[in-house]
């Protein structure tokens, strides 16, 4: 009798274990197919553009769930295949997506090649016509330097004696935005650091300024 009970008591506990795993599979089954749908109304975005950064996180997410899924199957090649199908109808689009950007942003800085100085000096959109830089604060202000110097040595050569005019506007701006900084508790290494910066930035502005006019006369001559 004793041995009847323990021989249903084991047959219980394979069950309870077998209906457990079932259900882990049922619902690995299910992620999977939801990652594909998921992937799959990606596609139907209207204009995915506008919104890319945060439908490329929830992409993200999504895969980390639909991957971690597949540890749960017992033959996982199928599910592979669709998450591997769903990730590769994502790249597609992605690329899709990027060119569409890039296409745009060419567009939009040929339309104002300001805007194309401004952003190469202090990153896409950060400044815009009204040269506001409220944005700037006593954490980012020598990153905000360094970034804008070294941008300027990258592509001093290029600029023409117009784009040395509105250099000299958004380093007269910034300027004045660090004035306010200063009060709002700058520390003195990074004060020291934005000096040397200036130091620096100052007599190579004006020398470059300079040469920047005299290739425009002679090309004038030509």
């Amino acid at each position: 009798m004793k041995s009847k009970k323990m021989l249903l008591g084991v047959a219980l506990i394979a069950l309870g274990f077998t209906s457990c795993k079932d259900e882990k599979e049922t619902q690995a089954e299910k992620t999977v197919d939801m990652y594909v749908v998921y992937v799959d109304s990606l596609g139907k975005v209207a204009d995915a553009k506008t919104n890319w950064q945060a439908i490329d996180a929830g992409y993200q997410m999504k895969t980390s769930e639909a991957e971690a899924a597949l540890a749960n199957l017992k033959n996982k090649e199928k599910a592979q295949e669709k998450v591997d199908a769903s990730k590769a109808k994502f790249d597609d689009l992605k690329a899709k997506v990027e060119a569409d950007m890039e296409a745009e942003k060419q567009a939009t800085d040929a339309a104002n090649p300001k805007q194309k100085l401004r952003n190469n000096l202090f990153g896409e959109g950060k400044v815009g016509d009204d040269m506001n830089f409220s944005w700037v604060n006593k954490d980012n202000i020598l990153k905000v330097y360094e970034t804008f110097f070294q941008s300027y040595k990258d592509n001093k050569s290029n600029f023409s004696r117009e784009d040395y005019d509105e250099v000299k506007l958004m380093y007269e701006a910034l300027d004045s935005r660090k004035n306010t900084v200063e009060k709002e508790g700058l520390s003195s290494s990074d004060n020291g650091e934005i000096a040397e910066i200036k130091f620096k930035f100052a007599p190579m502005f004006k020398v470059n300024r300079i040469g920047a006019k005299s290739r425009e006369m002679e090309k004038a001559k030509e």
